[in-house]
């Protein structure tokens, strides 16, 4: 019998490419997502037959509806993936970007936390489950003109490793997955060179693999792992002015 998987951010992106790899491998899937036209078109084009639920991530009691009802018609599921996130490019001095990185902050971190709280219990009562948390490399060090994203997603690494503490001997499992520079229309935004850059179909297929293998940490591509240690090792001068000139993401309207 094929996995149980809910996942958000389904409609577009890593997500989008988690779950079509998910649905290959025959999992029953909870698709969530803003929009129910995308998410259709999605589920038309996956083997098998999925729940799609569209509601915005940050509308907790929609979720929390979408998970009782995914669990009600299937149980809990085998893996839950949030994989829902935004970026843009904010500046602290600008007060309209105090939005933004609000914005950015709800969605990358606060929707996460939100995606996995109705699962924890039921996953513990059952003695098994695994909780993917999708981050980035961003994490490692911040970025000029990415201080919400590289922030969102350092708490995310955060965050579920204090879960992962949590939640030890209990069966259930969480994974923190660092995906470096992939081919989404997220990425295709950046006015700067992205090295490494890996097609969303590769991610997912080593993303499914180390969730398989009940990894607890992993940056994809392996390359990818290699700068972000290197970079973290590097004097904050240094640091600071190699990427002090470094092209930034746009803000919103530039």
């Amino acid at each position: 019998m094929g996995q149980k998987v809910f996942i958000t951010g389904a409609s577009s992106g890593l997500g989008l490419a988690m779950a079509q790899q998910f649905a290959q491998n025959g999992a029953t899937l909870a698709l969530i997502g803003r929009r129910a036209d995308a998410l259709e078109r999605v589920r038309a084009g996956l083997v098998g037959k999925h729940e799609v639920y569209a509601l915005d991530v940050c509308d907790e009691t929609a979720l929390h509806a979408a998970a009782r009802d995914f669990m009600d018609k299937h149980g809990v599921p085998d893996v839950v993936v949030a994989a829902a996130g935004i970026s843009v490019g904010t500046l602290s001095e600008h007060f309209e970007d105090l939005e933004q990185i609000r914005r950015v902050i709800q969605t990358n971190v606060f929707a996460l936390t939100s995606t996995f709280h109705p699962f924890i219990s039921p996953m513990k009562a059952a003695g098994k489950g695994t909780l993917v948390g999708i981050a980035s490399v961003a994490a490692i060090r911040g970025l000029p003109g990415a201080g919400a994203y590289c922030a969102s997603k350092a708490a995310v690494v955060q965050y579920c490793e204090s879960l992962r503490v949590e939640l030890y001997g209990s069966g259930v499992k969480v994974t923190t997955i660092l995906p470096g520079y992939i081919d989404t229309p997220m990425t295709r935004e950046n006015p700067y060179t992205m090295p490494f850059l890996m097609q969303a179909s590769d991610f997912a297929s080593r993303a499914l693999a180390a969730i398989d293998k009940q990894k607890s940490y992993t940056v994809i591509p392996w390359q990818m792992g290699v700068v972000a240690k290197l970079l973290r090792i590097l004097p904050n001068g240094l640091y600071d002015k190699i990427f002090s000139g470094r092209e930034r993401k746009p803000r919103v309207g530039e």
